[in-house]
């Protein structure tokens, strides 16, 4: 029983050092109302150009999913993937944690001049270093490949 005990703690201690390293380190935004549309993301401290400003530790990958494949999935559902989830005339991509989960990066608002992009390797990057308070940007065109309008 003291074995195990001293084992949880040792666990514990290791776990609370990597959190308290993840909140120092790599917690750079909150969302907060957009003066360009709803809602966006804003730097909580000064963000450094190169890194990744939305870095989460859950894991997770998207799933394309065809509008045929849907069918059937209620409307009200498809609604809230058409806000929270990257689509195109021929897909969805919709996390593998689902939509009871939530990702910032779905709150990026457009801008024709962005602060952060989507790399090939699908990890956003800031493109320069962006201050406490200001909101994240993306062009969506860039990152989508396809025109936008709004």
């Amino acid at each position: 029983m003291i074995a195990s005990t001293i084992y949880w703690n040792l666990v514990m201690s290791e776990l609370k050092k990597k959190l308290l390293e993840h909140l120092k380190e790599e917690v750079y935004c909150r969302l907060g109302v957009s003066k360009v549309h709803g809602i966006g993301v804003f730097a909580l401290k000064p963000i450094p150009k190169g890194v990744n400003p939305l870095k989460s530790k859950v894991k997770y990958k998207d799933v394309p999913i065809s509008h045929k494949e849907l069918k059937g999935i209620p409307t009200s559902v498809k609604k809230q993937m058409k806000i929270f989830c990257y689509f195109d005339k021929d897909e969805f991509l919709v996390p593998t944690i689902g939509l009871n989960s939530m990702d910032l990066a779905v709150y990026l608002n457009h801008s024709k001049k962005p602060n952060v992009v989507f790399k090939k390797n699908e990890k956003l990057v800031t493109l320069r270093n962006i201050k406490t308070g200001e909101e994240l940007f993306m062009d969506y065109d860039i990152n989508f490949g396809e025109k936008h309008t709004f």
